[in-house]
C-alpha cells in the first residue's frame, strides 16, 4: 500500500501497448513532487508490455510497481487498481497516452482550492493519427457554476461536460458507491462519471492535463463490442441505487440518445436489421428522435433497403 500521504494513485492499465508503455510511465515519473505513486497493471498482453516493464524497472528502480494478470479487461483492471493503491486521490491514464508535464502540479492547486470537491476535470490534448494536436476543453468557467443536475443532464445528453480518464482525478471515496462495471469491454467509464456528477461536487482546470492519442481500431467502431453491451448500459448508468429518483427523468431522453447512437454504428458496419432495431427503441422513448433528420434519412434507407 502507498505511504498515508500518498495525495495520487495514477494507475496504468497496459494491454498490448509496450510500444508506447515507456512513453506513458515516463510521462508521470517527471512530475514534480513526491506525494503520488504509479502502478502499472499487465492485463495480460501477449506483445513485448512484460519485457518493456523489466527494463523499465531497471531505469527506475524503485519508482513504480506493477503486476500482470491474465487478461480480464480494462474496467476489471481499473478496479483492480483502485483496491491496490493507497492514493487519496486516482487518476486512470491509458499505456498509450501521457501526462502533460504541469498534470499534478495543477491538480494539486485545483484540488487544495476547492477541497469540497470529489472530482476534479482538466482538459486535454487530441493527438491524431497524422500528429496534429488540438485542445479539449472544459468549459471550467461555466461548468464550476452548473448544478448537479446541469452536470448530470449537461454529461449524458448535452455534452457539455466533457471528461476523459487521465485527464481527471477522482477522490477514492467515489469508489465506496460505484465501481468501474466489469462485463462492459468498452464505455465502462459512462456510468461511473454518471454517478459521480449526480452525487458529488466537482471542481474544473482549463487546462491540459494529458495528451490523448486517437486511433483507428477504438473500441466505440467495433460493432461486436456494440452488440456486447447494446442497451445494458441505460440499466447501469440509471440504476436506482446510485442515481436519485430527481434524475431518473432523464433515462427516456439517454436510451433514445443511446439507441441512436449504436444505430449509427451498426448502419455504418452494414448491418441493418440490428441498426434497425436500435431505432425503434429511441422512436419509441422520445418522439422527437424523428427530427434528427441525419438518422431518420439512413432509417429510411434502411426500411427501403437501399
Amino acid at each position: 500500500m502507498a505511504h498515508p500521504k500518498t495525495l495520487f494513485s495514477v494507475i496504468i492499465p497496459a494491454y498490448n501497448y509496450g510500444k508506447t508503455l515507456g512513453r506513458a510511465l515516463e510521462s508521470v515519473l517527471c512530475q514534480s513532487g513526491s506525494d503520488y505513486e504509479v502502478l502499472v497493471i499487465n492485463d495480460g498482453s501477449t506483445d513485448n508490455t512484460e519485457v518493456v516493464l523489466d527494463e523499465l524497472h531497471a531505469v527506475y528502480p524503485g519508482r513504480f510497481r506493477s503486476v500482470s494478470r491474465s487478461n480480464c479487461g480494462l474496467a476489471a483492471t481499473r478496479n483492480y487498481g483502485i483496491h491496490h493503491t493507497g492514493g487519496e486521490w486516482l487518476i486512470f491514464l491509458d499505456s498509450d497516452d501521457e501526462l502533460d508535464s504541469e498534470a499534478l502540479s495543477n491538480l494539486r492547486s485545483t484540488i487544495e482550492a476547492n477541497p469540497h470537491a470529489r472530482m476534479v476535470v482538466g482538459g486535454h490534448m487530441s493527438v491524431s493519427e497524422n500528429g496534429s494536436s488540438r485542445y479539449r476543453g472544459v468549459n471550467a468557467a461555466s461548468s464550476d457554476k452548473m448544478s448537479t443536475e446541469e452536470l448530470f443532464a449537461g454529461y449524458l445528453l448535452r455534452k457539455t461536460v466533457t471528461p476523459s480518464n487521465g485527464a481527471t482525478a477522482m477522490h477514492r471515496t467515489i469508489f465506496e458507491k460505484v465501481i468501474y462495471p466489469e462485463h462492459f469491454r468498452n464505455s465502462e467509464d459512462i456510468p461511473v462519471f454518471a454517478c459521480v456528477f449526480a452525487n458529488y461536487p466537482c471542481a474544473f482546470v482549463e487546462k491540459p492535463i494529458n495528451r490523448v492519442y486517437k486511433h483507428g481500431d477504438s473500441l466505440r467502431h467495433n460493432t461486436a463490442y456494440a452488440h456486447a453491451v447494446g442497451a445494458q448500459l441505460i440499466d447501469a448508468v440509471f440504476d436506482r441505487r446510485r442515481i436519485p429518483e430527481s434524475l431518473q427523468k432523464y433515462r427516456q431522453q439517454f436510451t433514445a440518445q443511446r439507441c441512436l447512437s449504436l444505430f449509427r454504428t451498426l448502419y455504418m458496419a452494414g448491418e441493418r436489421k440490428s441498426a434497425l432495431s436500435y431505432y425503434r427503441v429511441a422512436i419509441k422513448s422520445d418522439w422527437s428522435a424523428l427530427f434528427k433528420l441525419s438518422y431518420t434519412r439512413k432509417a429510411l434507407k434502411c426500411f427501403l433497403g437501399q
